[in-house]
């Protein structure tokens, strides 16, 4: 089974919207693009460099693949796998592209992932996608966070759990802290939530 592994770069305050750059995504007067460049450190970069690494296919919203599809065909040498990879994109009105593999899902989307991850295949990495994770997080279909977690808060802005999440239990798979602060943590899915009382 091909599991969904949420891969985000997130305030303290749960925001990532356009953590790359002052243009990614300025929807609802966002001004704050690009908050991540002063936390850049060799641990973090030899982190996401690993993750880029490994074997995956892609799984990502409309605006972020928007962004993408001009983008990454050029810079090829930077993340090859990328191109390579193929990308199943959440859409009800795109039906094709120029950057291939592509595969676009419309209709019940949360249907079409639940089958996507029962056939063989590499793990689903989700990037960015702040609404797309919510129809995840929704129907239960996340079983891992790759998380940066920056030491900053920024008010506004879209959010890691923006339309709530169900009672879940995870444990800690890898974590580390970088240089500059910025926690570096893995989650996987461990089990129900159980609740208690002290002493």
């Amino acid at each position: 089974m091909r599991k969904v592994i949420v891969i985000s770069h997130i305030t303290l305050d749960g925001v990532l919207q356009a953590m790359g750059g002052p243009e990614e995504d300025t929807s609802d007067g966002f001004a704050y693009g690009g908050w991540i460049a002063p936390y850049s450190d060799d641990m973090l970069g030899s982190v996401i460099r690993r993750e880029m690494s490994l074997p995956f296919d892609l799984l990502i919203g409309r605006k972020t693949f928007d962004i993408w599809e001009p983008y990454w065909p050029r810079h090829a040498d930077i993340w090859p796998g990328v191109n390579t990879a193929t990308k199943y994109i959440a859409s009800n009105t795109l039906t094709s592209s120029e950057w291939q593999p592509t595969v676009f899902l419309s209709g019940d989307i949360a249907e079409k992932v639940s089958q996507l991850k029962q056939q063989p295949g590499h793990d689903l990495h989700v990037y960015g996608s702040g609404n797309f994770l919510q129809t995840l997080f929704k129907h239960d279909l996340v079983d891992a966070l790759w998380l940066k977690i920056y030491p900053l808060t920024l008010g506004a802005g879209k959010r890691l759990f923006a339309g709530g999440s169900i009672p879940a239990a995870f444990k800690v798979t890898a974590s580390q802290v970088s240089p500059k602060g910025v926690i570096i943590v893995n989650y996987e899915r461990d089990s129900a939530v159980t609740i208690g009382s002290q002493g």
